[in-house]
């Protein structure tokens, strides 16, 4: 009889291994079951080469993991939208999440809902399954199937999340439609001028230099731009290469990054858009999980991994201290500086009244309508500085290039 070695957790969460014999890894997981443990890994045993061989084919797998991209958004609503109709028609788990894994689009989804059915199989729950595959499956939506999963509305909690998401999504999308006129803007501007130092303005050096006319400063400084564009090309791809990597470097320690999206914050223009963006994805989140019955602190704990902003992230850890300190929500809400009055007031009557996932909810909403607002100033304000900056481009290429040109005139008259 094959032995198998596994990995669980007691009644009251402690975690427990060892090994034992059995036919199969589903009667070690029904056993295990029967003693109060929870199992999280069934191996089984065999000799050392295939020990050996195991664990470097994890290895593998761990770092393909890491290197690989997560799911995109629009992959994951759309399983969770087709789990909801399947667990609400009464398909048994195994079979709906078989079903989708072979009709999944995207192959990394796929082959992460294979793996959750052979899980599932072995006696897991599914989000214990669900939490082995962080980059398909967010953290938010693992926490309110588990919850859905201990009060039989698992059929629930998959449409509060998918909902949650839908909204997160179109948030997304319309930020991106009102940045886009501006980055492409700013693209083809820089295209415009690199071509400009390149081809044209080395054109006009050579015509003045035969002339002999004395060049105006404007000039002299478009030629000075165009023989670095043309002579030293190389070096700012370089330099542009290094700081990139710099800053990125920079931004992997959590002092600076957390500086940086603080600062984010303040910026002319989007700094709003995105704070109020930041906090329309806090509340809706928090709202999400409270109706869901997750607890009030482990709420605010996931919710500070799901916000994108790491100086906001650290505000609703020290929220969910306080809290755990004793504190009521209202009183850690005010001390973080992250809300308005209103939204302030939203909450106490929330947390007064027991309708707090009502309320936040609300309060998403009014978030979700100040950044439409504020998209819609942006662009207002954006479109004239991209045409004033157009036009002073225009202005110094033109006295540059047709100053010395009227001199050439004055002498040949």
């Amino acid at each position: 009889m094959p032995q198998f070695k596994y990995k669980g957790r007691d009644k009251e969460g402690k975690p427990l291994s060892g090994t034992q014999s059995a036919v199969n890894e589903r009667a070690i997981a029904t056993a295990l079951l029967a003693q109060g443990i929870t199992p999280l890994q069934i191996v089984e045993l065999g000799d050392q080469e295939e020990t050996a061989e195991k664990k470097s084919g994890a290895l593998d797998i761990d770092l393909r993991e890491l290197l690989s991209r997560s799911v995109p958004l629009t992959d994951v609503i759309m399983f969770i939208r087709q789990m909801y109709s399947l667990t609400k028609a009464g398909v048994p788990m195994i079979r709906a999440i078989e079903g989708l894994a072979d009709n999944a689009t995207n192959r990394r989804l796929g082959k992460a809902l294979h793996d959750v059915a052979q899980q599932l199989e072995r006696g897991r729950t599914l989000s214990s399954a669900m939490a082995d595959h962080p980059n398909c499956f967010p953290k938010l939506l693992i926490a309110v199937v588990h919850v859905g999963e201990n009060t039989g509305r698992l059929d629930e909690s998959f449409l509060q999340v998918g909902q949650y998401l839908e909204r997160e999504l179109e948030t997304r999308k319309r930020i991106k439609a009102a940045t886009r006129y501006p980055i492409f803007v700013i693209f083809f501007l820089v295209a415009a001028m690199a071509i400009l130092n390149i081809f044209v303005i080395p054109q006009f050096a050579s015509m003045f230099s035969r002339a002999g006319v004395e060049l105006p400063g404007v000039t002299l400084f478009l030629l000075a731009t165009s023989n670095f564009f043309v002579n030293y090309w190389w070096v700012m791809i370089v330099l542009a290469a290094i700081t990139v990597a710099i800053v990125f470097r920079i931004l992997q320690i959590p002092k600076f990054r957390e500086a940086w999206d603080r600062r984010k914050l303040k910026l002319p223009l989007i700094g709003s858009v995105i704070e109020r963006s930041m906090l329309s994805q806090f509340a809706r989140s928090f709202s999400v999980m409270l109706d869901a019955g997750v607890p009030l602190t482990q709420s605010l704990g996931l919710v500070s991994e799901t916000i994108d902003n790491a100086y906001m992230s650290r505000r609703v850890r020290e929220m969910r201290r306080g809290i755990e300190r004793g504190e009521s929500l209202t009183r850690v809400s005010r001390a973080s500086d992250l809300f308005t009055p209103l939204v302030l007031q939203m909450i106490m009557v929330g947390e007064e009244t027991g309708s707090l996932d009502q309320l936040l909810a609300e309060a998403g909403d009014y978030y979700e309508r100040e950044v439409d607002y504020d998209l819609k100033n942006l662009t207002t304000w954006i479109e004239p500085i991209l045409i004033s900056g157009v036009a002073a481009m225009v202005l110094v290429l033109a006295l540059g290039i047709f100053l010395p040109m009227w001199d050439m005139m004055g002498l040949y008259s």
